[in-house]
């Protein structure tokens, strides 16, 4: 019998390295292990490796789950409904950006900066919350931040002509709740369901992001033109948050940490923060795959900001709509172009989980190779989008449908890949490494150096509608090539990610058998001694 602790301890020649314990509690301030049994290690454990083990505690298969179906599924209903509000206020300002560059009298890139100051702040407290959110009671940690996010959100809506610091100040801090949020409520979610089922969940969790994304256009401009006043726009979200924030309290549970691959036990690792980075950074899927996250971002962040006012000066490039005068413009690009991405973002979200759970057990590594073919099928698409906008508006929405369709394959099919490559007890710092990467040399930067792009060409011809539009035009001719180098990354990430997937399964399942070839990135070594 084993005497009730389970310590994984190297040998005294090597370094402490992290121990996984069962857990049974659901919900805590701070989570701590409760011990069941102990496992000594004569031979060492190498770090990069996956080191922490469930096996040997699997629980009986009657065991009842920690948090029951009805509940599990009452908890993702709330989650999607705070992920649709973060989009949909991460895209208003898009809606109305015409207005805002009218009202404040700011060129392309200060108008970029916006976006760019957001997603900065997004991205450096996006660790944090990962560190806190793989140790802490994860319900609390969104709860504070979407707190902070609410008060900054309705705060932006108050700003005069004169402070528009202030407008980019309160943007900055409207980061803050969403980084809680991102990093967290996806290992939430994780740990609430497995296999096909949590496939599933995730995709419906993260088709709630163009879904978002478009309504935030809608509500945006949609707001703005019946009370005339572009500020309103920013008081939408906020208003329906606080219904998420009461939703949050009394309805979403904080599961233990694997809850779904141990039958609700749950496991909890004592690493610390550089060894949780070490292993990310040596599993080759989760860093090839978060490359093709960063490349994504970019792409989509810099579309979603610049698109419908660059459909709105194709307008006027083509004499079909006159040049914007008062505080109040034009809002019909704004509509069209949120409608299509919600359509793409249901398809292609939807699209992207059914080719991912038909195709995954005959090709493992299908799931990178369809983010692949996402993105590379994206780039013509985008190049005629650009070019044929000078043209002809329909045709334009036509390649802007496909375009973002393709893209939207790459979202929940990309959520999954980290769930799966990545030990539970470490998910919560993926994502936030993730999101960091991701933004801070994707979205973070791309709406403002296009608009640095689209101002410098502009300042040196003459300053008419005609060369607003072909300057923007100019600019977003970058998108494509970033398109196509994360299409690389995603090729790249399917030499490595069926070896990574079985490394975590055999961690989770209890597959103890001593592998042939190990690698630096999967390989585990396990003692087979039992402290009596």
């Amino acid at each position: 019998m084993c005497d009730g602790n389970i310590n994984l301890g190297p040998h005294p020649a090597t370094n402490r390295l992290p121990s996984m314990e069962l857990k049974g509690s659901v919900s805590s301030p701070l989570d701590i292990p409760v011990p069941r049994c102990s496992l000594g290690s004569s031979s060492g454990l190498h770090y990069g490796s996956l080191i922490n083990s469930v096996s040997s505690l699997a629980p009986l298969a009657a065991d009842k789950p920690a948090i029951s179906p009805r509940r599990a599924y009452i908890a993702i209903a709330v989650l999607c409904y705070v992920n649709l509000l973060n989009y949909m206020e991460r895209y208003t300002i898009a809606g109305v950006l015409s207005e805002i560059q009218k009202f404040f009298d700011i060129t392309d890139s200060t108008a970029g900066l916006l976006q760019t100051v957001f997603i900065c702040s997004f991205l450096l407290l996006a660790p944090l919350f990962g560190y806190l959110g793989d140790r802490y009671n994860r319900k609390y940690i969104m709860l504070c931040g979407l707190s902070v996010w609410l008060l900054t959100a309705a705060g932006s809506s108050l700003v005069t002509g004169s402070q528009f610091w202030l407008l980019v100040l309160l943007r900055a801090l409207v980061g803050v709740g969403e980084a809680s949020y991102s990093t967290v409520a996806p290992t939430i979610i994780g740990d609430l369901f497995s296999g096909g089922q949590r496939s599933v969940m995730i995709c419906i969790f993260y088709i709630f992001i163009p879904v978002g994304s478009g309504l935030g256009y809608i509500t945006g401009a949609g707001s703005a033109n019946l009370t005339g006043d572009w500020r309103w726009a920013l008081r939408i979200t906020p208003i329906m948050g606080v219904v998420g924030l009461i939703l949050m309290v009394f309805l979403c549970p904080n599961p233990p940490r694997g809850a779904a691959e141990t039958h609700g036990d749950g496991v909890t690792g004592h690493s610390s923060y550089k060894e949780d980075v070490k292993y990310l950074l040596k599993n080759k899927s989760y860093v090839w795959s978060s490359l093709g996250v960063t490349a994504l971002a970019f792409l989509t962040g810099a579309l979603a900001f610049w698109l419908p006012t660059f459909l709105a000066r194709a307008h006027i490039t083509q004499g079909l709509r006159p040049s914007c005068t008062g505080e109040t413009c034009n809002s019909t690009d704004s509509y069209i172009f949120g409608a299509v991405t919600v359509a793409t973002g249901i398809l292609g979200g939807a699209l992207g989980t059914t080719l991912s759970r038909h195709l995954r057990d005959k090709f493992s590594h299908a799931d990178p190779l369809i983010c692949a073919v996402g993105m590379l099928g994206s780039v013509p698409c985008l190049f005629i989008t650009i070019f044929v906008a000078s043209s002809s508006i329909p045709a334009t929405y036509v390649f802007i449908f496909f375009g973002e369709l393709l893209l939207s394959l790459n979202w929940a099919v990309l959520a999954d890949i980290l769930l799966y490559v990545v030990v539970p007890t470490r998910r919560a710092t993926a994502e936030a490494l993730q999101i960091t990467v991701g933004h801070l040399l994707g979205d973070a930067g791309s709406p403002y150096l296009l608009g640095v792009i689209s101002d410098a060409i502009r300042s040196s011809n003459p300053k008419t509608p005609e060369w607003n539009f072909w300057s923007l035009m100019y600019s977003l001719l970058l998108c494509p090539f970033v398109g196509m180098l994360g299409g690389v990354f995603f090729l790249i990430t399917t030499m490595y990610i069926t070896e990574d997937r079985k490394a975590v399964q055999r961690l989770v399942e209890g597959d103890l058998r001593p592998q042939q070839r190990p690698t630096p990135d999967s390989s585990m070594e396990l003692s087979d001694k039992c402290t009596v």
